[in-house]
């Protein structure tokens, strides 16, 4: 067979896997298309149409695995400029060429474009972004629509219009701003309730849900009209035949003009960069840790977003967000980007006239939450952590951006980042020699089967290009060992960027050494500083805070070791396949046995990436056991579990303990060693004990309770828990069972 049939073949059989997370995406896909649609004055069903036209395309042409496609938030103001000064028609036009221009980039395998622009810059563009968002929206969001010139006025004017709230005489005004500053309420606080079932519809479709619901019971129950002011109510969602019969004609006849191309190339770049940095940053999420063919994505990126100018739709990239919803619902392949198309049309078809009562404030509150997140005050201290080099290359991208345009904003990020390291080095005649030299040589090793990578001279965003080619092209699960030590300057895109190489290497079973870098300096303790021969700054001392305290007399009660800081190597929880699409940011506070296989820890982990990160801590217990056991996973069955029953996964049950597989939740890939291993006592240890996640992988356990950080009390019965279970398994005469 064909890969290309093979391929299809795959696409289709996990298709009915890929419906729930497809499904799921499209809850949040709906309001947002909408509101990054009237964000950029475009009609609303503009941003649907993106979203359609790109799952369908781009789930069948393009290169990456698990990635949603649709509209961006990135080119809000970008598509806002070329609307203003071309008007709809000519605006469509623009992102017809921009489709173009995306082809153009993928069959000149520009893929790597992202990788020539500072991680700093990069963030500073997308703050920038959030910041236009934000303040454009904002005015909006509590009831108060404004025309200003530029997006410095829009931030500026916020303190008004908050005030402004106060002395709304209108009550359709005041109910519009009680939708806006609620649906900001339920965004900014949904995303902290840990409960698997609320969460199963996202908070931009609650907040859909809601506002629907409120309309018809004041429509139905009151018998009132909906007291938001009419003005602000969505207007505008055509009915399916509208849809096709209205498709409007795009307007060429600006082609000529430099308006004209400068939104061409300004989208394209936007939407390139975008999709690039999503498409990088969803692999890392990828259970099964695949590399995305990035240039076949941009030719599907391009033709769809042909499609869909044509059709009256906006640009189609991947985004970051929703692709971070499907990975953490189950989202195994592209078949999930169509199945969440698929539901858009489903929704439109169905329930278009509904979409009527929501509130426009209440999608303008999704945005703003957005525009929050991407310009997060947090960003700050995180840079300024690496290196104060690195707030002076965001602000500058940043600020350029917001005064001028998205196009000079990150080109002076780009140039602020060369004039730093000029100075940093003192000279720039480090960079001219040797950035088009071969300053990266690799061989691999006839003994080990090692890939020895030596880098000269300097390594930066300029020529990080060359670094990441040879890495490209070293399976994961190989060794690799990357020498620095005749590298002068290692800058902090280039740091940043072997972490996440690093993570991958180590999940497919490689290993990935840095090494050289013991005589560079750095300005911080940061993992991700710029290195230079200079001496570094050192680290400070740490208070303990009172539950640290608790714990320390915790070991000593129990005849254990504590350390509150943090674990340098946490491989020992990637076999886990709870942490396949998680990223482990930090293990501390460990209580440990003198041989640590008995340890207690708190880990910090996200989920997601950029604007659809959310960071979870929680307590979990790690158990060394002394025999191989059947790798599996146990949890307490409920609603979701049943829901992955009818998806196809299967519960194993286990002979004569109905309740046990009534109760509980077990799956694994060896049947018969699990039941095997699930003996009469083992499973009455279970019933008869309070629930928690249990998790093997072949060697060792992994138990938690919540996914939260544990009391001191909970704590405790954790250990009492693992000690009795330890006990229990190890005093089972086993038989040697097959591990897979």
């Amino acid at each position: 067979m064909s890969p290309k049939k093979n391929n299809l073949s795959l696409f289709f059989k996990a298709l009915p896997k890929n419906i729930f997370s497809g499904f799921v995406v499209s809850l949040i896909a709906l309001p947002l298309g909408l509101g990054l649609a009237m964000a950029s004055e475009a009609p609303p069903i503009a941003g649907i149409i993106a979203a359609v036209v790109g799952g369908v395309l781009v789930s069948i042409l393009g290169g990456s695995n698990v990635t949603i496609s649709g509209p961006g938030n990135g080119l809000v103001g970008v598509l806002l400029v070329a609307i203003t000064t071309l008007g709809i028609e000519g605006a469509y036009a623009a992102i017809i060429c921009s489709g173009i221009l995306l082809i153009l980039l993928g069959f000149l395998k520009m893929g790597k474009l992202a990788d020539f622009f500072p991680s700093s810059a990069i963030q500073g563009m997308l703050a920038a972004i959030g910041l236009i968002i934000l303040g454009k929206q904002f005015h909006i969001m509590m009831g108060n629509k404004l025309s200003l010139d530029g997006s410095i006025a829009y931030l500026l004017e916020i303190p008004s219009t908050i005030i402004g709230v106060f002395k709304y005489t209108d009550s359709g005004l005041i109910f519009a701003a009680i939708a806006g500053i609620s649906s900001l309420f339920i965004m900014a606080f949904y995303g902290k309730i840990r409960n698997r079932f609320l969460q199963l519809v996202p908070a931009p479709m609650w907040i859909v849900l809601i506002a629907i619901g409120i309309s018809y019971y004041y429509e139905l129950v009151l018998q009132q009209p909906n007291p938001v002011s009419p003005e602000y109510m969505i207007s505008g969602i055509p009915a399916p035949a509208q849809i096709i019969n209205e498709i409007p004609t795009p307007n060429f006849s600006a082609i000529a003009s430099g308006s004209f191309w400068i939104s061409v190339l300004a989208l394209t770049l936007i939407s390139s960069i975008e999709s690039l940095l999503s498409i990088k940053a969803v692999d890392k999420l990828d259970p099964q840790k695949r590399r995305s063919n990035v240039n076949r994505d941009l030719k599907a990126l391009g033709l769809a977003t042909i499609g869909s100018g044509f059709l009256g739709g906006l640009n189609v990239v991947t985004v970051i967000a929703r692709s971070s919803v499907n990975v953490n619902n189950g989202g195994s392949n592209r078949s999930a980007n169509f199945a969440h198309a698929s539901f858009l049309v489903i929704f439109i078809v169905l329930f278009s006239s509904q979409l009527t009562r929501i509130p426009l404030p209440a999608l303008m509150a999704i945005l703003v939450y957005t525009g929050y997140k991407l310009a997060s005050p947090k960003l700050i201290g995180k840079l300024f952590s690496i290196g104060k080099e690195q707030l002076l290359i965001f602000f500058t991208t940043l600020l350029v951006t917001l005064f001028v345009d998205l196009i000079t904003g990150i080109v002076a990020g780009v140039i602020m980042t060369f004039i730093i390291h000029i100075i940093i080095n003192k000279g720039a005649s480090i960079f001219f020699r040797n950035v088009m030299k071969p300053n990266v040589l690799m061989f691999q090793e006839q003994a080990t089967g090692t890939y020895y990578i030596s880098v000269k001279h300097f390594c930066s965003f300029l020529n990080f290009y060359k670094l990441k080619q040879k890495l490209d092209d070293i399976p994961e699960n190989k060794d690799v060992v990357i020498d620095f030590s005749l590298c002068q300057f290692v800058d902090h895109t280039v740091m940043e960027n072997l972490s996440g190489y690093q993570e991958v290497f180590v999940k497919r079973d490689g290993h990935f050494d840095v090494i050289g870098l013991d005589l560079h300096g750095t300005e911080s303790a940061h993992p991700f500083a710029l290195r230079r021969f200079v001496p570094g700054l050192q680290k400070k001392g740490t208070t303990l805070t009172k539950r640290q305290l608790t714990l320390s007399e915790i070991a000593k009660d129990f005849n254990m070791q504590y350390e509150a800081g943090k674990l340098s190597d946490t491989h020992f929880l990637d076999s886990y396949r709870f942490f396949r699409t998680k990223k482990i940011e930090r293990v501390y506070n460990r209580l440990f046995t003198k041989k640590s296989t008995f340890k207690i820890f708190d880990v910090n982990y996200s989920e997601g990436e950029f604007i659809a990160k959310e960071e979870v801590k929680t307590t979990m217990l790690h158990i060394k056991l002394d025999q191989n056991i059947p790798t599996f996973t146990l949890d307490r069955e409920g609603f979701l579990e049943k829901v992955s029953l009818l998806a196809g996964f299967k519960d194993i049950p286990i002979d004569n303990h109905s309740d046990f597989t009534k109760r509980f939740y077990l799956k694994g890939q060896n049947e018969a060693s699990i039941k095997e291993f699930f003996n009469d006592e083992l499973v009455i240890f279970f019933e008869s004990n309070p629930y928690y996640h249990i998790e093997s992988n072949g060697e060792a356990l992994l138990i938690y309770s919540k996914e939260r950080i544990a009391g001191i009390k909970e704590i405790k019965s954790l250990r009492d828990f693992g000690e009795r279970l330890e006990t229990t398994i190890s005093s089972r005469k086993l038989q040697p069972v097959e591990i897979f």
